[in-house]
C-alpha cells in the first residue's frame, strides 16, 4: 500500500485584519426601530386627561350644605334626591331648576354622588338633567375611604364616589 502525502496549503488574506465596526447594519436596525417607535406612540396617547384637585381638610366645616349647595344623590335603585329630598325622575329635571334659579349664574354648580352599584346612564342621565336645568359647574362629591362624606357634601348611607367607565 502506498501511502499519500496529503499537502496542506494556506491561503493567505488579500488585506490585512479590518477592525472597524460595521455600521450599515446597525443604522439599518436603528431605522427599524425609530419606524416601530412612530407608528406605536400614537396609539397609546389614548388617555382621557382628568385634572384632580388637591384636597384640604377643613378644621370648621361649612355650615348646612342644604343651604349653600346642591348635592344630587343617585341611588342603586335610580332614584334621585336633591340635598337628601327624593324626587322622582319626571320632577328632577324642574325641581332642579327652580333650585338653580334663585341661585346667581356663577353660582349655579351641582354635586353628584352616586351608590358604588347604581347605573352608569342613571348618573349620566342626573348630569345632562343637571345642565338642562341651568348648572353652570358639575362636580362628583368626594367621599372619605371609610364612608363619611367630606364636609360640605350630604352624607347619607351608601354613598360613593360616582362610578368611573371601564378602559
Amino acid at each position: 500500500m502506498t501511502q499519500k502525502r496529503i499537502r496542506r496549503s494556506w491561503v493567505k488574506p488579500a488585506s490585512a485584519p479590518n477592525a472597524d465596526i460595521n455600521v450599515t447594519p446597525l443604522v439599518d436596525v436603528v431605522l427599524v426601530l425609530l419606524i416601530i417607535f412612530m407608528v406605536v406612540t400614537p396609539l397609546m396617547e389614548k388617555d382621557l386627561e382628568v385634572r384632580v384637585p388637591e384636597t384640604e381638610l377643613e378644621e370648621n366645616p361649612p355650615s348646612d350644605p342644604n343651604d349653600t349647595q346642591l348635592v344630587v344623590q343617585v341611588a342603586e335603585s335610580g332614584d334621585y334626591s336633591i340635598n337628601t329630598e327624593k324626587i322622582a325622575p319626571a320632577d328632577y329635571v324642574a325641581r332642579l331648576t327652580r333650585m338653580l334659579n334663585t341661585k346667581k349664574q356663577d353660582e349655579r354648580v351641582v354635586f353628584f354622588v352616586a351608590d358604588d352599584n347604581a347605573s352608569y346612564g342613571k348618573l349620566v342621565a342626573a348630569m345632562d338633567g343637571a345642565k338642562a336645568a341651568g348648572a353652570k359647574v358639575l362636580g362628583f362629591a368626594p367621599q372619605e375611604p371609610g364612608g363619611a362624606v367630606v364636609p360640605g357634601a350630604t352624607p347619607t348611607e351608601g354613598t360613593a364616589p360616582a362610578p368611573t367607565p371601564p378602559r
